[in-house]
């Protein structure tokens, strides 16, 4: 599948500190591809080793693993950022994680577990990326969400409780950082073409294609389009957006 792509200021981020975490794939991979490209330095964070690997492709990126449910983890991230580059100027918290479950067999450790991911380590690299960037007088806070933030699927308590868990810190993050300078707005990504799935879905290639025909678009989406969309919000070109979330779904949530 061939995706439009459309020609931007290959220099807008030039000048920007970026920090991204779960880096190493995916989404996170082609945001850090597309802040790279166009001029940012990164902080790339990802609990797994192929993090390691990315200065490789784009050079200057500092690589850094860990967990992002750990307090230290965000706080060493953010001190990576103000120390290797001089401060923080977009945070793209991306790092997810997703679970499958009838709601009577999602057991207290599911529960835990999902919500630790996507809202209490999304809440923690914010906070610390709200300090530096109060320092730095501005930035952007931009995240992944999903469009279970606003529907609700079978089979999916503890993710679209963190989802909407992060729905809802965003505004906060928004209305607090307004008098500071600090944006923050959530992508209500759909569903995407990647192997996020493949660790909980022994029929995860199955499971992604079915939602082709239930979006007005008739595919699923590209990491780099959920990527383009995330760069967007953290680029001075919506510098009148914040509080915000971006439906970026096929149109799922227009059905």
């Amino acid at each position: 599948m061939t995706t439009t792509t459309h020609s931007v200021d290959s220099a807008e981020f030039t000048g920007r500190i970026a920090l991204v975490t779960g880096a190493a794939r995916g989404v996170g991979k082609e945001t850090v591809r597309l802040l790279h490209r166009r001029g940012a330095r990164i902080v790339a964070v990802d609990r797994r080793h192929e993090v390691q690997e990315l200065p490789g492709d784009f050079p200057g990126v500092r690589p850094l693993v860990g967990d992002i449910t750990d307090e230290a983890t965000a706080h060493r991230a953010v001190r990576e950022a103000v120390d290797a580059f001089g401060g923080l100027d977009i945070l793209v918290n991306n790092a997810g994680r997703t679970l499958n479950k009838p709601v009577t067999e999602t057991t207290v450790e599911d529960w835990d577990t999902v919500l630790a991911v996507n809202a209490r380590g999304s809440f923690l690299f914010a906070r610390e990326a709200f300090r530096a960037m109060k320092e730095r007088g501005g930035g952007a806070i931009v995240s992944t969400g999903s469009y279970t933030c606003t529907v609700a699927l079978p089979e999916g308590a503890a993710y679209s409780a963190s989802k909407g868990a992060l729905a809802q810190l965003t505004k906060v993050l928004a209305v607090e950082g307004g008098p500071l300078g600090i944006r923050a707005n959530i992508v209500a990504a759909g569903v995407i073409e990647t192997d996020f799935l493949d660790a909980f879905r022994p029929d995860s290639r199955a499971y992604l294609a079915s939602f082709a025909d239930a979006q007005p678009l008739g595919r699923v989406a590209q990491p780099e389009e959920i990527a383009e969309v995330l760069c967007f919000l953290a680029s001075p070109r919506s510098s009148f957006v914040t509080g915000a979330m971006v439906a970026a779904d096929g149109g799922f949530t227009a059905i």
